[in-house]
């Protein structure tokens, strides 16, 4: 990835003094793009550009327009072998402290084009605000599709080579029009749109160039030609659609409760045996029926394999069989949460080499964040805490369901101590009650394998089993509120049938200031994916995520980063 700054400008020199400054230490290359302006301004952008060998200035003969000038620079980029080019306003308009953030993304997804979402102060003018959802309203008519937020905004990565081939195959407008066109018309070409909110301000010395006559007229005209264009591209947009993969939330639901009610029935009626019986019928229907989880499955298990040839536990190459035996592990952990649900889950049936760290830090008196992950069966931890320690442990879960398996422990075990909180949406009461449950010496377990739907980018790209997967920064950003010292839980499957918890202090707590919290949080996330990649290699058919986990989080969502 070769990025580089390109900044459109038409007589805006004082207000382009303090970007540039600002853009300075990011030591990016940078073409300043000059559409024309007065002989003045045009004097006073070449002193500053030769005052800065790391900018480079591009004159056009005449003014054409916002959109023109952004054209030029983008072919002039590509000509000059730059993979990304990042356009950035000359008017101090976008908040330059947000471009490590769009570059990360853009490093994590080059395909992609990122572009911001504004969320604006007291400073942007009514009407010109208000006047946005009009083109919101056609953009999602154009595309078929929700997924484009904002397309306005001009603070945005471009992927250059699938940009110019975009560029090079329509005509786009050279004024205001330009924004919500190209990213109309890369989405049509089929490119990922990343989207990140940032803050964008009006300052008070700013000088706008929109025309509200002439460029609303010209923004009407191009969205009346790209209705058109949609209407013979419908058929396809309707069926990339279908296509699309969908976050393990929306995913991976399917009949779970419904599932888990059937094994309750057997349970309750017939024993541990009788679920042990019909648990490979059970199992086999939601195979037969889960086309996207198996496939999930399968290109989980086709990856071990490639990163751990011959592996003991899998076919060669891997295959449905591999796949079923995984899907009926994942029966054979819920008839487990069954036995730890209804008490007959005790702390001797598993090995606890660091049962000490944990005794010491229940002692303490303070409550503590435990990340554990959908692997191996966590359940043996909940069931020593509560017999051993009576500890209330809090799982916070990302799922709709929480209530009504909150209801199922009740009835299974009106005495258990676990309770399942749900945090798709953590708001400042949920924050508050956990506060003063880790204050009383509670535990807080979360799984850190994965994010949630409707905070899509809270996350840190994290290298697992090859490839960067998005890892939830959720976690310990809460732990950092809630200002508690961060675990890392697992149950590792035993050959045996004994399985052993391995517990290991991430950290003592997330604290310092804002960069310093965000190198800490991105340790603890690092030293947890490397521990979790290892004991997936080793035992793959315990990992419970069937969906795909390399999906990039942000595609087609807004992207809320945490900081």
């Amino acid at each position: 990835m070769t990025p580089c700054i390109l900044i459109p400008h038409y007589n805006h020199s004082s207000q382009l003094v303090p970007v540039l400054e600002a853009l300075a230490r990011f030591e990016l290359p940078c073409v300043v793009v000059d559409d024309g302006s007065e002989a003045s301004e045009r004097a006073a952008v070449a002193a500053l550009v030769a005052e800065r060998p790391w900018v480079t200035l591009v004159q056009r003969p005449a003014n054409g327009g916002k959109g023109a000038a952004v054209k030029s620079g983008l072919h002039w980029c590509h000509q000059q072998d730059y993979s990304h080019a990042l356009q950035v306003d000359a008017d101090g308009q976008h908040n330059l402290d947000d471009i490590p953030r769009l570059l990360a993304k853009a490093q994590a997804q080059p395909e992609a084009v990122i572009t911001g979402i504004p969320e604006y102060d007291e400073s942007v003018p009514r009407h010109r605000y208000l006047a946005r959802y009009l083109t919101h309203f056609w953009v999602w008519v154009e595309t078929l599709s929700l997924e484009l937020k904002d397309t306005m905004c001009g603070f945005r990565i471009y992927p250059l080579a699938a940009t110019v081939e975009v560029l090079n195959g329509a005509r786009l407008g050279d004024r205001m029009d330009f924004d919500p066109e190209i990213l109309v018309r890369l989405y049509w070409h089929g490119v990922p749109v990343v989207q990140h909110p940032t803050r964008v301000i009006y300052p008070e010395e700013g000088r706008s160039h929109f025309r509200a006559f002439q460029d609303n007229w010209l923004i009407s005209k191009m969205h009346t030609k790209l209705v058109f264009g949609m209407l013979w591209r419908a058929p396809g947009l309707l069926w990339r659609r279908t296509q699309r993969r969908r976050h393990w939330s929306r995913a991976s639901e399917r009949g779970a409760m419904w599932g888990l009610k059937t094994l309750l029935w057997l349970y309750r009626h017939g024993g541990r045996w009788l679920c042990k019986a019909f648990l490979p019928l059970l199992i086999g229907y939601f195979y037969l029926t889960g086309r996207e989880a198996r496939d999930a499955s399968n290109g989980f298990l086709a990856r071990v394999s490639a990163r751990r040839p011959g592996h003991p536990q899998l076919s060669h190459p891997s295959g449905h069989w591999d796949s079923y035996r995984h899907f009926l592990n994942f029966g054979r952990a819920g008839l487990m949460k069954l036995d730890a649900w209804s008490g007959q889950l005790k702390l001797d049936q598993a090995q606890f080499p660091n049962r000490q760290m944990l005794i010491e830090q229940l002692e303490s008196g303070q409550g503590a964040m435990m990340v554990t992950a959908h692997f191996g069966n966590i359940e043996i931890f909940r069931a020593a805490a509560e017999s051993r320690y009576r500890k209330r442990i809090n799982v916070l879960a990302l799922t709709r369901h929480a209530a009504k398996f909150n209801a199922i422990l009740s009835e299974i075990n009106p005495e258990s101590q676990v309770e399942l909180i749900q945090v798709d949406t953590l708001g400042p009461e949920t924050a508050i009650l956990l506060q003063e449950r880790v204050e009383q010496g509670e535990l807080v377990i979360i799984a850190g394998d994965r994010t949630s739907a409707s905070a899509y980018g809270r996350v840190h790209y994290a290298d697992f089993l090859g490839e960067p997967a998005p890892f939830s920064i959720g976690p310990y950003v809460l732990a950092a509120v809630l200002n508690c010292p961060i675990y890392l839980m697992l149950a590792v499957p035993d050959q045996a049938g004994t399985p052993m918890l391995h517990l290991e202090c991430l950290s003592d707590g997330i604290r310092g200031r804002r960069a310093e919290r965000n190198e800490q949080i991105s340790q603890c996330i690092e030293r947890y994916v490397g521990r979790l990649e290892q004991l997936v290699l080793d035992h793959p058919l315990h990992w419970f995520n069937f969906y795909d986990f390399w999906l990039r989080d942000e595609r087609g969502q807004v992207s809320k980063d945490s900081q």
